[in-house]
Formats: structure tokens, C-alpha cells, sequence
């Protein structure tokens, strides 16, 4: 089975790191730049997993996208990892009361995300 994972985050350079460490797995990876889009491809794809900066720029960060797709029950089974340059304990309380499901400091290990995400489909396959 092919997971759907969400990568969204502005920094292209940030996005393709990503996508190159997860095209070795069995994903069908999509991308966004922002809140919005990020959220309105969620609620379009239904991915398995969302990595999700929580400083993402126009009308929604990190954790409103978050809150929103845990608040929908049509989207709260996603997987939400949100990924920060923040690591300090209000930033994970903040993510915790989004309803981030794991939360990953930049910056992180290639192989550390991997296994994070592998981890995270092998609970929905």
C-alpha cells in the first residue's frame, strides 16, 4: 500500500531535503507552501501523514492547519508531525494542544524523519 504524505513547508530547499529522504520509501509525496494550500490539500488527498512547519506564512501557521485537521473528523486519523526550529517546551505544548501527533526539531536527521514517518504509517497499513 502507497502512504500519501503532505509535506508542507516554505522553504523549497527544506521541502525537497524532505521529499529526496522519502521518495526511497513507498510514499506518493505532495506538497504545499503554506497554511492554506497545505490545509485544502489535506481536506483534497487524505494523506497518511502531514510534516508541517509550524512557521508557515500567510493567513494559517502550523498549528491552526494542525487544530483544523484534528478538529475535522474527516481528517483527524492524519498523522500530524509538525516540524520547528522551536524546540522549547511552550513550542511542544503549543503543538500538543494543536493536536500534533509528533513533533521533529530542525534541524533533523534524514534517517530520523524516516523512521518517524515509517513508524507512523505502520500503525495505519
Amino acid at each position: 500500500m502507497t502512504h500519501r504524505i503532505l509535506i508542507v513547508e516554505d522553504q523549497a530547499d527544506i521541502r525537497k531535503l524532505i521529499r529526496m529522504t522519502l521518495e526511497f520509501g513507498d510514499f506518493e509525496i505532495h506538497e504545499a507552501h503554506d497554511g492554506e494550500s497545505g490545509l485544502a490539500m489535506a481536506r483534497a488527498i487524505r494523506p497518511t501523514v502531514v510534516l508541517l512547519d509550524v512557521m508557515t506564512p500567510g493567513l494559517l501557521d502550523g498549528y491552526q492547519v494542525c487544530a483544523r485537521i484534528k478538529q475535522d473528523p474527516a481528517l483527524q486519523a492524519i498523522q500530524v508531525v509538525m516540524l520547528t526550529a522551536r524546540g522549547q517546551a511552550t513550542d511542544l505544548a503549543a503543538g500538543e494542544s494543536a493536536g500534533a501527533d509528533a513533533y521533529l526539531v530542525k534541524p533533523f536527521s534524514p534517517l530520523e524523519l524516516i523512521e518517524r514517518v515509517e513508524a507512523m504509517v505502520a500503525t495505519v497499513a
